[in-house]
């Protein structure tokens, strides 16, 4: 089993920006996959970037060149830092872990960027 604990959401105005951390129960370096999904109200949750074992990453076309994902093995996290954020970006944010075959998911974190 993979615990993943979500922190970093806030209100923010549109222009700023917003650090989002995931800390896992494990040793990142044995999970296949590290992503930062997002749901807004009355939407489907929707993949916001991803970060491989490999050192692949992958970004929706709303966030390229706005927001980065990065890991830090040493402490078991993964990061979700957000410029330029606007009111789009609004949601819950979660974080998601793939080991092997089986996904794991944090309980998530709000994000409100206002107009």
């Amino acid at each position: 089993q993979v615990q993943l604990v979500e922190s970093g959401g806030g209100l923010v105005q549109a222009g700023g920006s917003l650090r989002l951390s995931c800390a896992a129960s494990v040793g990142i370096s044995s999970i296949s996959a590290l992503s930062w999904y997002r749901q807004a109200p009355g939407k489907q949750r929707e993949l916001v970037a991803s970060s491989t074992s490999g050192g692949t990453t992958t970004y929706a076309d709303s966030v390229k060149g706005r927001f980065t994902i990065s890991r830090d093995n040493t402490k078991n996290s993964v990061y979700l830092q957000m410029n330029s954020l606007n009111p789009e970006d609004t949601g819950v944010y979660f974080c998601y872990a793939l080991k092997s075959i089986r996904p794991f998911w944090g309980q998530g974190t709000q994000v409100t960027v206002s107009s």
